[in-house]
């Protein structure tokens, strides 16, 4: 559990927050870079971080992110005319460009100078791996990008998606380092004797409480659950959670499997998460995959239907399945024992269970157990890291080293007995400069 307290520093990201000021210090992915399809589209709203900024593309392809106010009288900005050097306001006609520079005054005297004594705030924004990534934090100079493994990809073999989720961005995040609830959530009504012996799946609904081993790391927090496998050997489940809101989960073979995720707060209530996969499969092929992971036609579908964006705060990457509609459950489904939980999708399943808690849970009525190990951990590394920047002035973790970011998880299969971090070193970790 978490006091009231700690719960609020962990979970309030606005301006000026503590959380909101520590995560400003990092990049973070604001929006795809097909929502801005060519030079000179319309603006967008985004949300972030408790913010509310415009997004435009100028006609050499830049992207500009500045708050939604014009500096002038606080006309918002999205109904300004991208003019392709910058975006005009229609309430005086006043022009920014990409960078906030004040390219035009046309209220103004022909003898004024103001135009150029005027900035308005404008955010540096980078493009990679099919994402617009923003730095919103006070250095002049921005940090580099983490080198995270889809980052250092060549453009066009990552997939970038989105959704977005209706609560805070921790509750939604913990999900993700919560290896336990996949044999349950989503795997729950797989029994062992119909799925192929000695694959990874087979392993996990035959044993649905894993063991845990955590560490701390320069980027964050590494775990590995275990369970027996063939004789000799046990399946570890490997992941990460990354600062400030990075998560890898352990699906798919170590050292050939990426999956990155990215909880981003739009503000306390509302999160998008971003993920990053690999577009085409390392392994061989299908059948060489099913034999190593498992199949059962009992898994949920991945893919989650979407609503069309439209153009409101909130109105980005919505899903069909929501609590509104109860999220699609079909109870005469979950009755049958083909679905656990009557769920179709895993995102919504995933959805479902975390937004059930409320906006912002209240970590203080919680029972936390052995199994929520790697929970209790991220939590606690989270808190010292934000103590040590406020009190002690401290370089959040991996902001100044980017190279740290170079890991991966995946599942693997060990000698008993084996030191699963040296063991498995040489898949985990990416060498310098691949970029496969």
């Amino acid at each position: 559990m978490l006091s009231p307290e700690d719960n609020a520093l962990l979970t309030r990201v606005g301006p000026g927050t503590p959380m909101g000021r520590f995560m400003r210090e990092y990049w973070v992915p604001a929006l795809l870079s097909t929502e801005l399809p060519e030079p000179g589209c319309d603006p967008v709203r985004v949300l972030l971080l408790g913010e509310r900024l415009i997004a435009f593309r100028d006609r050499q392809g830049r992207v500009g992110l500045m708050p939604h106010h014009c500096p002038h009288r606080g006309a918002s900005l999205f109904y300004g005319r991208n003019e392709g050097d910058g975006l005009r306001c229609v309430y005086h006609g006043w022009k920014f460009a990409v960078d906030g520079r004040c390219l035009d005054m046309p209220n103004e005297p022909p003898e004024s100078d103001f135009k150029h004594k005027l900035k308005a705030r404008a955010y540096p924004t980078v493009e990679k791996a099919g994402i617009v990534w923003a730095y919103l934090g006070p250095r002049p100079t921005p940090p580099p990008l983490p080198e995270l493994e889809a980052l250092t990809l060549p453009e066009g073999e990552v997939q970038p998606v989105v959704s977005q989720t209706a609560c805070n961005w921790l509750q939604a995040m913990e999900g993700s380092i919560d290896t336990s609830h996949a044999g349950f959530l989503h795997m729950g009504a797989i029994a062992p004797e119909e799925v192929t012996p000695d694959t990874f799946l087979y392993w996990m609904v035959k044993d649905r409480a894993p063991r845990y081993e955590v560490v701390d790391t320069e980027y964050g927090v590494m775990y590995g659950a275990w369970r027996p496998a063939k004789p000799g050997y046990n399946y570890w489940r490997i992941a990460n959670f990354l600062f400030p809101f990075f998560t890898q989960m352990p699906e798919g073979v170590l050292g050939s499997h990426l999956f990155l995720g990215a909880r981003v707060p739009m503000d306390d209530e509302h999160t998008l998460y971003f993920t990053l996969a690999r577009r085409r499969r390392r392994q061989t092929g299908v059948l060489e995959r099913q034999a190593i992971e498992g199949e059962s036609p009992k898994y949920p579908m991945v893919k989650n239907p979407q609503l069309p964006n439209g153009t409101g705060w909130y109105d980005r990457f919505r899903t069909v399945a929501s609590a509104e509609n109860d999220y699609q459950i079909d109870r005469a489904l979950q009755r049958s024992g083909e679905s656990y939980t009557g769920i179709p999708t895993l995102p919504a399943q995933d959805q479902a269970v975390t937004e059930s808690m409320g906006p912002i849970y209240d970590r203080s009525q919680e029972h936390l157990a052995v199994s929520d190990v790697a929970v209790i951990r991220v939590r606690r590394r989270l808190l010292q890291a934000l103590r040590a920047y406020l009190e002690e002035g401290k370089t959040p973790p991996g902001l100044d080293h980017p190279e740290v970011y170079r890991v991966r998880s995946g599942s693997v299969l060990l000698p008993e007995g084996a030191d699963w971090i040296a063991a498995t070193a040489a898949q985990r970790l990416v060498p310098a400069g691949d970029g496969r």
